[in-house]
């Protein structure tokens, strides 16, 4: 809520120079509506989510036409321009309680970027949808960064709050995670500003052309609702293992924040030679709980986090596994996305990803995040499976995935000490499917960060040779 009214306010404060942003780059919006238009049949029931003052809308031409937006100024703008349509202030996480009837095409042009918790605007986005629905989402190309950022210090565009750039596999993953099924995605507009002439010939003949168009700077996705089956129904029970070292002041703010995701479900606290009061932290939350959850905690024999994992994971009685740091880096009401992905079959281990929606300030360094991504990389190629972030430590599988990694662990031997790896390189070796899935990385408020940039950098150049003789490039 305090990033939408953060949103709400600059959009609501910069409107007039906005606009005249987008009346300075009128071809590239001209050139979009042509791109998105493509995708309205005729006697469309259309939604644009992020309608701003409603043109684009307008020109979609469809027979009954609804915009919404978080801006009022642009709503009361818009109402004002195109009276003929109906328009709504509102954020595209609140769609579920719109009583709308089903529309044709849905529309989020630029907007998707900006939203705070794409999994949640998904999901409302399904009960506007009906089975023949299309979803267009129009994304900007990372590569375009440098060039948009100059434009800004130019004046050429007006600067908006942090996006999260996500790139189009990233869009595909979001989208499956929530059941859509992609249909198709297009690539447009390599010369965004106007040229007589020439802007048109570049981008209607040279910017969809093969090894050209990844380069273009806007990927149109077009998406279909997929039916949905026994999605209200809760795994029997989840085991909730969390690590703690030095995390005295963390204890009691992230056992309230735990979300229930199932019947019967337990948090095991993992204590791990902690130097300041976490152990007796751990023993009094236990003493005092009350709530629905049944409670354990245990002082690890060996050390480190790997360690501490399978001394939790050996006591955990539930169908579904989980990790979850005790940093709250990682808010813990985003753990039940990880558990219904894996209740619903979406995949087999859900991994977690600091890396698609913007950081707090200093949450991860700038180093550290350049070595994520590469690393990311690099893992993605090794592993055979997108993942962009190794080291989150937010992940969930079932426990029998988990008793099929572990009993195959020889083949690898004890070479982790983070934990991490340990379960990606056995998943992998099982050919487990596994997904990424977004969070939101925050910035420490209590304790300091355990790990050492530059030693745990050599270690995870170890495993990707480690990586590269086990699972990639084996005899």
């Amino acid at each position: 809520m305090a990033h939408r009214a953060a949103v709400q306010a600059f959009q609501s404060e910069h409107y007039a120079a906005l606009q005249r942003s987008v009346r300075r780059n009128r071809y590239f919006h001209k050139y979009l509506l042509r791109l998105v238009g493509r995708h309205i049949p005729p006697n469309a029931r259309v939604l644009d989510v992020g309608c701003g003052n409603g043109d684009m809308l307008a020109g979609l031409g469809a027979a009954h036409a609804v915009g919404i937006d978080l801006n009022p100024a642009a709503i009361s703008d818009a109402r004002q321009r195109h009276p003929e349509i109906e328009f709504h202030t509102m954020a595209a996480e609140d769609l579920a309680a719109a009583a709308w009837a089903p529309f044709d095409v849905i529309v989020l042009s630029g907007v998707f970027s900006q939203l705070y918790d794409l999994h949640t605007a998904l999901e409302n986005l399904r009960s506007v949808c009906h089975d023949r629905t299309r979803v267009v989402i129009c994304s900007f190309s990372r590569l375009w960064q440098p060039c948009i950022r100059a434009g800004e210090a130019a004046g050429l565009k007006q600067r908006v709050p942090d996006e999260s750039w996500i790139p189009s596999e990233e869009t595909i993953n979001l989208l499956t995670q929530c059941d859509f099924k992609v249909v198709r995605q297009a690539q447009g507009i390599l010369l965004p500003l106007y040229a007589p002439v020439v802007s048109n010939l570049i981008n209607r003949w040279v910017a969809p052309l093969p090894g050209i168009r990844q380069l273009c700077l806007c990927t149109l996705t077009v998406a279909r609702m997929l039916p949905r089956r026994n999605v209200s129904a809760a795994p029997p029970s989840v085991s909730v293992v969390v690590p703690v070292r030095n995390e005295a002041g963390n204890v009691p703010q992230l056992l309230a924040r735990i979300p229930k995701m199932s019947r019967q479900q337990e948090v095991i606290f993992v204590e791990g030679h902690s130097t300041d009061d976490t152990w007796p932290a751990v023993q009094k939350a236990v003493a005092d709980y009350a709530g629905p959850f049944s409670l354990r905690a245990v002082q690890q024999t060996g050390h480190g986090k790997a360690d501490a994992v399978r001394a939790g994971f050996a006591l955990a009685t539930g169908d579904i596994l989980a990790i979850l740091d005790g940093d709250i880096s990682v808010p813990p009401e985003e753990l039940a996305r990880f558990v219904d992905l894996i209740a619903r079959g979406q995949c087999e281990f859900a991994n977690g990803s600091r890396l698609v929606y913007p950081m707090e300030k200093h949450a991860m360094q700038f180093l550290n995040m350049v070595a994520n991504k590469i690393f990311g990389k690099i893992f993605t190629f090794l592993l055979g499976q997108n993942l962009r972030d190794t080291l989150c430590g937010t992940k969930v599988m079932r426990r029998s995935d988990y008793d099929r990694i572990a009993a195959n662990r020889a083949y690898f031997g004890d070479f982790d000490p983070f934990g991490d790896f340990d379960l990606l390189f056995g998943a992998a070796r099982l050919d487990l499917h596994m997904a990424d899935v977004p969070v939101h990385y925050k910035q420490r408020t209590y304790g300091s960060t355990n790990i050492s940039r530059f030693r745990h950098g050599l270690l995870l150049v170890r495993m990707c040779g480690f990586a590269a003789r086990k699972l990639t490039f084996v005899r």
